[in-house]
């Protein structure tokens, strides 16, 4: 057998959608204090699924699943939670971005229903020893502070959230953590026979 036979004999086979699954907590590197802030994803590609307008066969980013943000707050002594609708995910090698649409918030939480906000993963691979989680796993948001639009001299203000847009990973996990299954973005599904529509959009 030759050496070029086995390696691909061992190469382990992409997943067929790209995928983000996992649970855990972080800090701020910049901020440090003693709340508890978490986000929850499952997040699932689902290419050509979300129509829109001048888009009708959707888009190779397209994904479906939730998020959950959990923050509890030391100074008030309560836990607020978030949840949203996935609608984008892209990923490379241990990295991923997504965003979701908020769709519920607990009482007290900020208001945020019906606003796009944008996540960013890194997977660091496995921890080394039972109960340590995944260390190295990093994730990032588009909220507090780092999607700011400078307006002159009047203070700026928060930014609009695009599908799939999101910082760096820049917040060290600090228990559980993450898993991103990576997978190329697909190309579009052939038209409909005897459609006049692309499927997807056209490359520019």
């Amino acid at each position: 057998m030759s050496v070029a036979a086995s390696a691909d004999q061992e190469e382990q086979p992409r997943p067929v959608r790209a995928s983000v699954l996992g649970s855990g907590e972080f800090v701020l590197p910049y901020h440090r204090d003693k709340d508890v802030r978490s986000f929850t994803f499952d997040a699932r590609a689902a290419p050509y699924s979300r129509p829109l307008p001048g888009i009708p066969g959707g888009l190779p980013t397209d994904a479906r699943g939730t998020v959950t943000v959990s923050h509890y707050s030391a100074e008030r002594d309560i836990t607020y939670t978030s949840k949203g609708r996935v609608d984008c995910l892209v990923t490379g090698v241990r990295t991923a971005t997504l965003t979701a649409v908020i769709t519920e918030v607990s009482p007290g939480g900020p208001p945020n229903v019906g606003k796009r906000v944008g996540f960013s993963v890194y997977d660091g691979g496995d921890g080394k020893g039972e109960g340590k989680g995944r260390p190295k796993d990093r994730v990032g948001f588009s909220w507090n502070g780092v999607n700011l639009l400078p307006k002159g001299t009047t203070p700026p203000e928060e930014a609009p959230v695009g599908t799939c847009m999101a910082p760096a990973p820049y917040a060290p996990v600090t228990k559980g953590g993450y898993v991103v299954a990576h997978a190329e973005l697909p190309s579009p599904p052939p038209s409909p026979k005897g459609s006049t529509e692309p499927a997807g959009p056209a490359p520019k």
